[in-house]
């Protein structure tokens, strides 16, 4: 049985590699780098809560989480990379694809929400798209989250009987508990077709989730060669005296009710 890191340790861990995302994000700023960081994996693989912990300290103006909902009728139309593309980092931004792309060579293969004639022709131009990001100077980082049957299965359950995450039991993720084999044989497919070296898949084995966390981050951090920018000390002034300003009254204010009160 695999001993989970205590919570002390995690804490701690967690927040020392968050001060090394900050600065990573300071330097990517400076520098003008640009990074696409695409996560994909099993449904309850703990992709979200990766997701949430590398951005809680950052910016939102430099570092995006990008999600997508189901393309409309238009999209359908349009090339299969044209929607994402929209998305891409622009110089001192860090995109963050929460799933991506490889919706087709995942979901929609499974599902039969693609032709066979869509799915090869994705198998053959992805390759080709990713090596044309990389050559125009992106940063192009993947993650495929990795989580066995049972835990998979584990969390599904705890879903059930959790207010705050039956959303997430969705008829898809419903689906794919029932097609554990046929998401696995099209992950294998789409590995074989898409590790690329300009590219490459990194697994992250998400049985537990706060392991998977620290890896992820503590790897991420590794495939980019950051470094601390200076920045002039910040100094606060004494504020000076403010004068010709009188509040209005209180009452003409509408306020919140205080259902929780103050402590005296």
């Amino acid at each position: 049985m695999t001993r989970k890191i205590a919570n002390k340790v995690y804490e701690g861990e967690l927040a020392r590699l968050q001060i090394e995302l900050v600065k990573l994000q300071e330097w990517v700023k400076h520098s003008g780098h640009r990074v696409a960081i695409v996560f994909e994996g099993r449904d309850a693989a703990g992709k979200g809560g990766t997701i949430k912990r590398i951005t809680e300290a950052l910016n939102p103006r430099i570092c995006q989480v990008v999600a997508l909902p189901a393309p409309t009728e238009r999209e359908k139309s349009q090339w299969y990379f044209q929607r994402y593309t929209a998305h891409l980092p622009a110089a001192g931004e860090i995109v963050i694809f929460d799933r991506s792309w490889y919706n087709r060579a995942g979901v929609e293969r499974v599902m039969g929400f693609c032709t066979d004639e869509e799915y090869t022709e994705f198998m053959r131009s992805c390759p080709e798209f990713e090596r044309m990001l990389v050559r125009s100077g992106i940063q192009l980082i993947k993650y495929w989250f990795s989580v066995s049957d049972e835990e998979q299965e584990r969390r599904f359950q705890k879903r059930l009987t959790d207010p705050t995450k039956q959303w997430k039991l969705s008829p898809m993720d419903l689906q794919s508990r029932k097609r554990w084999a046929d998401y696995s044989k099209a992950k294998d497919n789409m590995f074989a077709h898409t590790d690329i070296k300009q590219a490459p898949w990194y697994v992250v084995d998400s049985d537990v989730k706060k392991h998977a966390r620290l890896n992820c981050i503590s790897h991420l951090l590794s495939l980019i060669p950051y470094e601390d920018v200076f920045r002039d000390p910040i100094a606060l002034e004494d504020r000076p005296p403010q004068k010709g300003y009188e509040r209005p009254p209180m009452s003409d204010q509408t306020f919140v009710p205080e259902v929780h009160k103050k402590l005296d």
